[in-house]
Order: C-alpha cells, then structure tokens, then sequence
C-alpha cells in the first residue's frame, strides 16, 4: 500500500498536566484549535484555568502589540505553568498509547494511536500530504511556535502494518491505569497510557523503521514543524511530537467534509441548477412542507448520494432552498481530464476534486483566494447534525447553497499520495479529532 521508506521515531520526555495543581487532566486538554468556535473557547476557558486553549487558540485584544499579543501571552501561560508545576516532564522517555472510544449510528468503534517523536523531512518518500494547505494558518502555527518553542497539537499520520505489532503493543498498555482519561461532548472516551518497556519501545521503533506515512490531519502543524527546524537550528526541532495509527485497524473511520457557499453576487438557485445541466445529470427530491415530508427528501438525497458513490459515480448533494434537495453526478469523466490535464487520473476521480474545477471554479467563478476566505466558503465536518444545520443556514438566508460529499475511499487517499499529488483543501475528515494537550513537546 505504502512504499517502503525510514521513519525514525523515538520515545521522550512529554510534559503533562499534574493532576495534583490542575485537577482533572481531562478538563485541561482541549480540540484542535481549528475546529474551536468561539463559544467553544469561551467554554473551554470556563472549564479549567489551566485548559490549552489558552495557549493554543488565546483571545485577541484591539490594543495587542508585538510585545503583547495572544503569541506573547501563550508562551507566558507555558513558562508560568512549568514553574507552578502544573505541566512537568516525565521523568522517564515513553512511547504514549492514546486510546480513542466513540460510536457512529450506534456501532462501536476504538482507534489505538501511539504518540513519539517523529524525525521530520520534507514531504516525499516518507511523509506524504494528501490535502492542500492554506498559507494564513501556516503562519499563525509558525508564530506560536516561535513564541513557545513548543510543539502542543499532534500530527496525525498513517501507515500501514499488516502484523499490527504496535496495536497489540497499546492494547496491553490500555490494560494499565490511565494517565488521562476524559470524555468529550461528542461522547468520544479519550485516554492516554505509558508505554514504558524498553522491549516494547524497541519493537515499535524497529517496526516504523521501514515505513513510509501519510499525514491525515495536521498538515499545517508538520509543515510549519519542518520551517521552525530550519530556521531555529536547534537540532531537538527536528524531532516533532506526531500521533501514528495503522491503517488496518477497524477505528480508521473517514467522515466527509460538506461545503456551505455564500457571497455570490446575483446568485439564484435555479439559475445555478440549469448552468449545471450540460455537466451534471441531475436528480430531484421535492417538498411541499418543512418537517416529515422535507426529512424524507433529505433522506432520499443521502441514499441517492451513496448508491452513486458505491457505483463509483462522482455526485453529490446540492441544496438552495426552494423546496428541494438535488443529487448532481457527473456525466462524463472526460470533462475533468479537460479541466485538469495536470492531474492524475486518482485525482481527478476524487468527488472533491469534481466539485472544486467544475463546479466552485467553473460554474460559480470561486478562485483559490475566495476558496481559502470563511465569508465565501465554509467548510463543515460531517458531525451529527452537520447537515441539519447547513440546511437551516441556507433557509435562513446566511448562506445560498451547501453542498453535501460522500467521504474519500482510503484507497483514493493513498493513489493520490502515491502519484505525488494533493486532494484539495479539506477533502477528509478522520473521526474523531485527536486532542491536544494529552502531551506537550518542549523543544
């Protein structure tokens, strides 16, 4: 599946929550600052003194200066939490087994990662991205960075072993007491072990050593990782803190990524259907009222969606109002080998890879620019819910169309990876999201 390649990694020293100052570890650790809204903030601040959101994603003032500003201030969080002792090192180097319990439509799930320090290189043999970035969180991860000289969220990566030699590894350190356990408002059980044993650190450094990884969320944080190395000099910057899972394990779950567009000047719903018709086939689920006759073509759009991607089909589900919900499939592959002639065929055959050329550039004249700006294009992870509240954005007026995607099949990820390429911007969502703060990286 992967080419073989080299990835060292090596246990270390984490810095952690003390229970005995913060309290509960848990109610310390926080999402990825990515995904954290500002009411989420707000609760997150009320939640514990301590919690990393303070450091991660700190509140912005009108009077921040370069000498006093939310980068200043996280690195005044870190070094006063290490002196009152609310964060302290490990006194031993560990491997961490993070354990990662949730349910989807009531089926259980556990995803078994184990967090090390990484070697970073540049993308190619060994690590590979699979998504586009965009250049302004680059720089606000760089800028923490600078100010902390600190590594605090994980980077999520895969790689492939048929003989799950770590896997068994963390399922017996899971058997210990946890060094954190907490579960979040998705009802996800997030827990944190030591993987103590020389023998078995041995046997997971000895297993990646000839692997190759692909990153599935963190592209950002691994990027600005490898800037930091080259222009701090230190060589520890080289190691970066990185979460690793196996790709044959059952708890590898990819959700999808919709897209909720508004900003368009002149936009009109219909008019948009029929510029699509020449491209799209296009099928419609109509509705006379809101409530059980709008939930049965909403339902009726998601099966139509799925029937088409189990086909193979490129399609997705559009809605702007008016009444119904519409399936649009693609008519004829050809017409992606015209719009992108200088991609591979992997990646033009990505539905998201569709929707961006034919449909977000080419029928609704949205630039790179515009693609990467909130107030044009959000960008909604498939969490319960999600799709009910795209839809009531658009019946509110706040938004004029979403578009709803079916997940990217792990295999498309890796032929993509595999020709060199990138899936566009936020083309995967790996459930859950890791936390941050389970392990800090003082560098």
């Amino acid at each position: 599946m992967m080419k073989t390649a080299k990835m060292e990694v090596r246990p270390f020293k984490a810095f952690r929550f003390n229970a005995e100052v913060v309290g509960d570890a848990g109610g310390c650790i926080a999402p990825p600052y990515d995904v954290i809204s500002d009411d989420d903030r707000e609760k997150l601040y009320g939640r514990n003194p301590y919690n990393i959101v303070r450091i991660t994603q700190g509140k912005t003032a009108p009077s921040d200066n370069e000498k006093d500003n939310q980068y200043t201030r996280a690195a005044g969080y870190l070094t006063e939490w290490i002196e009152r002792g609310a964060l302290k090192p490990d006194e031993n180097d560990t491997i961490y087994a993070y354990v990662q319990d949730f349910q989807i439509n009531g089926e259980a799930f556990q995803r078994l990662s184990f967090i090390a320090l990484g070697k970073i290189e540049d993308f190619g043999k060994t690590v590979k991205a699979h998504e586009q970035v965009f250049e302004k969180p680059m720089l606000d991860r760089l800028n923490l960075k600078r100010a902390t000289g600190a590594r605090f969220g994980l980077v999520f990566l895969l790689y492939e072993d048929p003989q799950q030699i770590a896997d068994a590894i963390l399922q017996r350190a899971a058997a210990q007491k946890p060094l954190v356990d907490f579960t979040d408002v998705q009802d996800v059980q997030h827990r944190l072990f030591a993987v103590a044993g020389e023998g078995d650190i041995q046997a997971i450094v000895a297993m990646m050593s000839d692997k190759s990884c692909i990153i599935a969320d963190g592209h950002h944080r691994y990027t600005t990782g490898l800037t930091y190395a080259r222009e701090n000099g230190n060589p520890a910057a080289r190691h970066q803190m990185l979460a690793f899972t196996n790709t044959r394990q059952k708890g590898l779950v990819v959700l999808a990524t919709h897209r909720v567009v508004g900003g368009i000047d002149g936009f009109a719903g219909e008019a948009f259907l029929t510029r699509l018709k020449d491209t799209f086939e296009i099928v419609e689920f109509r509705f006379a009222t809101a409530g059980s006759e709008k939930e049965q073509a909403k339902q009726k759009m998601l099966a139509e969606m799925k029937v088409r991607h189990d086909n193979g089909e490129n399609a997705f589900g559009v809605y702007t109002g008016a009444g119904a919900f519409h399936v649009i499939a693609l008519k004829d592959a050809g017409l992606m080998a015209e719009a992108a002639p200088e991609k591979s065929p992997a990646w033009r055959g990505l539905d998201v890879s569709v929707l961006q050329k034919l449909v977000l550039e080419a029928a609704l004249h949205l630039d790179e620019e515009k693609m990467g700006d909130p107030d044009f294009v959000g960008y909604v992870k498939d969490t319960p819910n999600a799709i009910e509240a795209l839809i009531a954005q658009i019946d509110a007026g706040e938004r004029q169309i979403a578009f709803f995607t079916n997940p990217v099949k792990m295999e498309q990820l890796v032929e993509v990876t595999e020709a060199g390429e990138r899936m566009p911007h936020k083309s995967t969502y790996f459930y859950p999201k890791m936390y941050t703060g389970l392990t800090i990286q003082k560098i």
